[in-house]
């Protein structure tokens, strides 16, 4: 069955999903496998099905949305949180529980590692209460149903598994004690009316599904992040997706690695002068950057992708676009020493681009090596001075070392050249 941009603008108005982020691959092998399903013979065939039946919308949804999610991912924002519940609590004089939201929740991993990371720092169960959503019921049932297998469990420190798991079969049964702190629905972040008549949430959890949408969407769905989350409050976001709150609004909180946002103060400073990278000796020509040729798209699911799709490189290199697309894949299912080999396979390969040690960069930083991640960084703002991931993401860092002018110089930049990149695309 064949491309059809009906099924595409379809995911598009029920989920947010830009296809350019995925790719059409991914999005036709699910036509396919419910075509099948529904023994439809042709897409138009299917189509009616699928206009027909909400059971059959839901399940083609459910085919794109495959979940891809471990406890305890990006162990730095748990460590974060649980900081920052102690001081929050302070704050409020304890005089109610902290609300977190986790959302998309997927099959439960990430509300429940926020629950645990909060029973492990000390607080108590009436001082906090958890809600996870996501837009596919099938994942909210086997959240529910709490029964992890082996794959949920990633990384060298798993003693959280012997606290708060029993082997049951071939798998984990999650403990009761967790499962009462965290209350799971379905929701769609779309619904401009979604959670309204709750109040604002102390922590929300969105991670790498912002990168998924087109930026009309992005700004759509953090409008409505913005009214979960309480004003004095913190968003955690993806990796990738730093930049984005940056140009929306939004201030790292300073605390490397844990890709953690709030709001900007309501007086900012005077603007601080133009900062220029000081660039990094390399052994390699400096190309000049090149941005007409869009490298293809990594298949990833729509909700669970580490980080955007790579930036584009000259056309002249026929494979360079599939090598950069390999490196995100790697790092998008937490691979981080292969992708980092990548990184090194394509400099030895091609002349430099800026994507390519951002990409390093960014490895370094999740792995605590801040000071080679600033050097990484600095090398991608030599090769492409407004490239936004590593403007904000340097800025993190250095506001998370007590650089806060030289971070606020960073966010300056990235601000302005968003502001040139919305002019140029009004004409």
């Amino acid at each position: 069955m064949s491309s059809d941009q009906r099924f595409f603008d379809f995911l598009k108005e029920r989920i947010g999903l830009d296809v350019n982020s995925v790719g059409p691959a991914i999005i036709e092998r699910a036509v396919r496998q419910r075509s099948a399903v529904s023994l439809a013979e042709t897409a138009d065939e299917y189509w009616r099905t699928l206009q027909d039946s909400r059971d059959e919308q839901q399940a083609l949804i459910e085919a794109v949305v495959v979940p891809e999610t471990w406890f305890f991912r990006y162990p730095e924002s748990f460590a974060a949180l649980a900081k920052l519940a102690a001081k929050r609590l302070a704050d409020i004089n304890n005089l109610r529980a902290l609300r977190i939201l986790s959302l998309p929740c997927s099959t439960g991993e990430e509300p429940y590692s926020i629950a645990m990371s909060l029973l492990d720092a000390g607080l108590k169960p009436h001082q906090f209460k958890v809600e996870g959503m996501d837009v596919s019921p099938l994942s909210v049932e086997k959240a529910r149903h709490a029964l992890y297998g082996k794959n949920s469990f990633r990384g060298q420190d798993l003693a959280f598994r012997d606290r708060y798991f029993t082997a049951e079969n071939d798998g984990y049964r999650l403990d009761g004690r967790v499962l009462e702190q965290v209350r799971l629905q379905v929701g769609n972040l779309l619904d401009p009316a979604l959670l309204a008549n709750e109040p604002p949430y102390d922590f929300v959890f969105c991670r790498n599904l912002l990168i998924y949408f087109d930026q009309p969407t992005q700004k759509q769905v953090f409008e409505v992040l913005k009214r979960l989350t309480h004003v004095d409050g913190v968003l955690f976001i993806g990796p990738a997706e730093g930049s984005l709150l940056g140009r929306l609004g939004m201030r790292s909180i300073g605390i490397a690695q844990s890709f953690a946002f709030s709001r900007q103060s309501a007086v900012d400073p005077e603007p601080s002068p133009t900062f220029v990278a000081t660039p990094t000796p390399m052994s390699l020509p400096v190309p000049q950057p090149v941005r007409n040729i869009v490298p293809p798209p990594v298949a990833r699911r729509p909700f669970t992708s580490v980080a955007r799709p790579a930036l584009p490189v000259k056309p002249d290199h026929c494979d360079a676009a599939t090598l950069l697309a390999n490196i995100a894949a790697l790092a998008n299912e937490g691979k981080s020493a292969e992708a980092r080999a990548a990184c090194e396979s394509y400099l030895r390969s091609h002349e430099p681009v800026a994507q390519v040690f951002y990409w390093l960069g960014l490895l370094s930083d999740v792995a605590g090596s801040v000071l080679e991640a600033q050097g990484f960084y600095r090398k991608a703002l030599y090769l492409e001075p407004q490239h936004p991931d590593a403007l904000m993401h340097l800025a993190a860092l250095l506001q998370s070392q007590g650089d806060t002018v030289g971070a606020r110089r960073l966010q300056d930049r990235a601000a302005r050249s968003e502001r040139t990149a919305d002019s140029e695309r009004k004409r």
